[in-house]
This record gives structure tokens, sequence and C-alpha cells, in this order.
């Protein structure tokens, strides 16, 4: 199925869910304004603290459109679910785990156009690909220097968090969540793969990003169509919250970097462009509370992305938070309206 195909469908379904919260009249785009350039449209904790045979719903870290317009949604304990599109209940579980029957901390999901998964994990870091009934395919090659130390100069539960395609599903790009050892705190790797014959990926020119401020880390990233990406910053502060933005960036003119070893703010090395698309936490609160303090409390810890679609000029996008499985977290799906200009 094509690409614009699935969107709309996917984005029909949303719009018609039931169980997610209503985000006001027809002015919403204005009532809901988070920023000039996002408004939210809905919630929902439908799925908060639940199970679906057997298997917890929860700890979500990523979500990507399937082929027949249904949701993928990973959790980082190593179960990968089926979503349906309309009302996000879950309508099958499949547990992954790696060439030794090893779990893995799986955070970065992209359903491939055969509809075989992509899944990283931060164990090692590694890229999978797996087969919708959830059997290794393929292993992708992954640079030494971001293979957790000491075999590499990555920080264990800090490497692969975002997964992406992008140039038509030619390029698949991966974000660091936080910078290795030797690069400036605050400046993230990303790492691309080119397509070669028989659906493979061949390692490809690496990019760098900046977070706006070190203890910021980058949980997701999601391509447009125009080669640029949705980016997501997250942190958290212990009796604050989190802290959680949206940032358009822009890598098509950025340095490669992976001949560089050290990041460390050199000159002639042009990071990853961004600019500001909303801190979450300037949305209004359509009505959440929170289990623990936020500064907003329809915060939580967004981990996951994906774009749905577009209507009217605007992307529709949907994240959701990891609940890390803690009585103190939620389990919540936002939906989103994003202009990218």
């Amino acid at each position: 199925m094509r690409l614009r195909t699935v969107l709309a469908t996917v984005t029909a379904g949303l719009a018609a869910a039931t169980c997610l919260s209503a985000a006001g009249p027809a002015n919403a785009a204005t009532s809901n304004a988070c920023s000039s350039s996002v408004s939210i449209d809905g919630f929902s904790d439908a799925l908060d603290k639940t199970t679906f045979d057997g298997t917890f719903v929860g700890n979500f870290s990523a979500l990507a459109l399937d082929r027949h317009g249904s949701l993928a949604a990973l959790s980082d304990r190593s179960s990968l679910f089926d979503l349906d599109a309309r009302t996000l209940a879950p309508q099958k579980a499949v547990q992954l785990a790696d060439e030794n029957g090893a779990a893995l901390d799986s955070e970065g999901l992209v359903v491939d156009r055969d509809g075989t998964r992509l899944i990283t994990s931060e164990t090692e870091p590694s890229i999978r690909r797996y087969s919708a009934d959830g059997r290794i395919l393929d292993r992708l090659p992954v640079p030494s220097s971001l293979l957790v130390s000491p075999a590499g100069r990555a920080t264990s539960n800090q490497t692969f968090e975002g997964l992406t395609l992008l140039n038509g599903g030619r390029t698949l790009l991966a974000s660091m969540e936080y910078a290795i050892s030797g690069d400036t705190a605050g400046i993230v790797r990303f790492q691309t793969w080119q397509r070669t014959k028989g659906d493979h990926f061949r390692l490809s020119a690496q990019y760098a990003y900046r977070t706006d401020d070190p203890i910021l880390g980058v949980p997701e990233v999601q391509a447009l169509p125009d080669g640029r990406l949705l980016v997501l910053e997250r942190g958290f502060t212990a009796g604050v919250g989190n802290t959680v933005r949206l940032f358009l960036a822009d890598p098509r003119h950025a340095t490669d970097t992976s001949g560089i070893e050290n990041l460390t703010g050199q000159a002639g090395v042009r990071l990853i462009r961004k600019t500001l698309l909303t801190d979450i936490a300037s949305c209004p609160t359509l009505g959440a509370t929170a289990k623990q303090p936020q500064p907003n409390p329809l915060l939580d810890n967004i981990e996951g992305m994906v774009v749905t679609g577009r209507s009217q000029g605007a992307y529709k996008v949907l994240l959701v938070s990891d609940d890390n499985q803690n009585a103190a977290q939620t389990t919540r799906f936002y939906r989103l309206s994003v202009r990218a200009h």
C-alpha cells in the first residue's frame, strides 16, 4: 500500500477514535494551541495499567504505521503490539528476543515497506529486522564508536532511541539518546544507512544534533516527506517532572561526522539545524491529571512519536508516554496538529 494511502487511512481512523479525549469545538486549533505551530487535539489514558493476552500494555517507546492502516507500538520490555487505529485497542502482542533468546531493551521502530519490523535495542546497541511474528531476519552493521563501552564509546541505556525512514524509504536514520564519550555533552549523533539490493542497509553518513540542554536526551525522531525531521527532546527532574519539547530539524546540509572522532564544537562542522515548535508544558491541560509533580499535568515520560497524516496544512502526530510499569506514571497517547513551515 502506498504511504499516502496508509497515512490517509490511519488519519481517518484516529479522527474517529472515541477513546481520545475531545479537544473542544471547531475552533480547537486556536483554543487548544500549545504554540503558533502546534495544537493538541486530544489525549487518552485508556490503555494505562492494562493487560492483553497476559502481556502488560505499557512501557511504550515507539510507534509506527503499519501497511494496513493499523498502528504498531513497541514496548521496551521486548513486546510489540498491533493497535486498532480507531480505538487504540490492542489486537496482537508479539514477544521479541535477540539471537540467544535474551530480552531486548527495544526502543526504536520502523515498519518497512514489506511489513517487516526494524527494531533497535539499546543493549549493544543494535538494529534487527523482524518478521511480523517476531522472527529475526537480518541485523544491521553499527559503527564501533556507537557501541556501549567497553566495546565502543556509548553509555549503557543512552544509545539508539529513535528510528525513521527518509527519502522515500531509501535512508534509515537512528538517533542516539545522549552524547558518546569524547563528544561535548548535549551533542548527539544521528547515524544513517542506505538501502541496498534485497532490502539490506549499509552504513552511510552521520550527523550531529545539539540538544537545548545537556540533561535533555533525544527519545524519538520522525521523518517528514521533504527530508526534515520532527525531533523530541526529553528530560526528567525529580520533584519537578518531565521536560518534553518538539523541534523541527533539517539534516540536509549538516556535516557528515562519521569520520570525526570527537565532536567538541570545532569550526567547520555544521550541526543539524533546528527550530523549536513547542514545549509540551505549554499545551492546555484538557483536564489531564498527573500521578507525580509535573510542570503541566498533561506531561509524562513521552518517548514515542509517529506522523499519521496531514490535514489542512498540518501534520497529524501521535505521541505516547512510557510509564515504566510504574504506579506514579501513566501510559498516555496524545494527538497533535503540527505546522512545519
